[in-house]
């Protein structure tokens, strides 16, 4: 794959995840996590909000820095390939998360949230395929 096509493919992941940021915003709404959360003791409440806030964060900064700087990610250096290879490797855990340990059975039903989740899922294997692209892009010619 050449320079091009694959910083055209970052510039593309960066806008996903920061499109994933945005509606991530409705996830508390739709799954009802403030309700949920209440029922928690206050320290383990606070972390789950963190946690929640570090995600979005990681979401934000991976996709500001692959459409503002998709170049930073291909300058064949150890630092480059190394995020790409941490980006890649977060998005497949993510990806292997969803059918192996995430139990969806008390999901919301319906078209909308079954094409909600056939999205995110393509979304992910998408970023897979493209910062792991990005990746292996830093072991052979041309970046």
């Amino acid at each position: 794959m050449t320079s091009m096509p694959l910083r055209a493919l970052l510039i593309a992941a960066g806008v996903g995840q920061l499109g994933l940021a945005a509606a991530s915003v409705a996830i508390p709404f739709v799954l009802g996590w403030r309700e949920e959360t209440a029922r928690l003791r206050p320290l383990t409440r606070q972390i789950f909000w963190t946690y929640a806030a570090y995600i979005l964060s990681f979401h934000i900064c991976f996709g500001l820095l692959s459409l503002l700087a998709p170049e930073w990610l291909l300058d064949r250096t150890p630092l480059a390939a190394t995020v790409c290879g941490f980006i890649a490797v977060y998005w497949a855990v993510r990806l292997v998360l969803q059918f192996t340990w995430i139990d969806r059975r008390d999901a919301p039903r319906g078209l909308r949230f079954v094409a909600a989740e056939v999205a995110l899922v393509a979304l992910f294997v998408s970023l897979v395929a493209i910062y792991g692209a990005a990746f292996l892009s830093h072991f052979r010619g041309g970046a």
